[in-house]
């Protein structure tokens, strides 16, 4: 099957550049919404890995191991994504135990998923990138500032997610004008084309031209057979 030449991929991109924005304020000014984007950002992430992972994955430990720290890091999000509806008061604040809470969830979160990382590339020789090796560096190095960060508030993660909520908005903006722009060239080829088969001229008969005598023809004596 051909693969159309327009899309309406770059309305949608639009509509989540907005929708980014909007989550990206809204969770600057309201504690109980950091922790359930947090929450469900956490659910998202594993419960996608866990299809790819379990058959990519060679080792029988290895999925084990990694099947576990999906379970946890569901668990942790679900219990995120509860608090954070219902465990709040009248300013959207989140109760004493839970802020608290909230600290150690994200440590735990972090650290997990940076050890299991670096136990199956260390003991199971798992290759993998720089990239993503650098992401686990700085996941085990943010675990371990939440344990120690008593004072830490929630909406300090509130504005990182803004401003990657602001860079994700600029990334579909971008991606969804570069759409539009196939989108309305295809617009374009189409009315071209209409304007063509309307201005085509018609084609008048052709009319069949009978045979002329050939000029300057000799004269042949005509003979007669008796």
């Amino acid at each position: 099957m051909a693969k159309p030449k327009y899309g309406y991929g770059w309305a949608l991109k639009f509509v989540l550049a907005a929708i980014l924005v909007a989550v990206g304020i809204f969770m600057v000014v309201s504690e109980d919404v950091v922790y359930i984007i947090t929450g469900m950002a956490i659910v998202i992430f594993s419960l996608f890995r866990v299809y790819p992972l379990l058959k990519s994955l060679d080792r029988e430990v290895l999925r084990t191991i990694n099947l576990i720290e999906i379970l946890v890091s569901v668990v942790l999000g679900a219990i995120m994504i509860y608090a954070g509806f219902t465990q709040k008061n009248a300013s959207g604040e989140l109760l004493s135990p839970w802020n608290e809470l909230y600290r150690w969830f994200l440590a735990f979160f972090l650290y997990i998923r940076g050890l299991v990382f670096f136990v199956s590339t260390t003991f199971f020789e798992e290759k993998t990138e720089i990239p993503k090796f650098i992401f686990h560096i700085v996941a085990i190095s943010l675990g371990a500032i939440f344990v120690v960060w008593k004072d830490f508030d929630p909406k300090i993660l509130g504005w990182i997610f803004f401003v990657i909520s602001i860079g994700g908005a600029v990334y579909l903006s971008i991606d969804g004008a570069g759409g539009y722009g196939k989108y309305r060239k295809y617009s374009k080829s189409l009315n071209e084309s209409k304007t063509k088969e309307k201005t085509k001229p018609t084609e008048e008969p052709v009319e069949k031209e009978l045979p002329k005598p050939i000029e300057n023809e000799k004269e042949q004596p005509e003979t007669y057979i008796s």
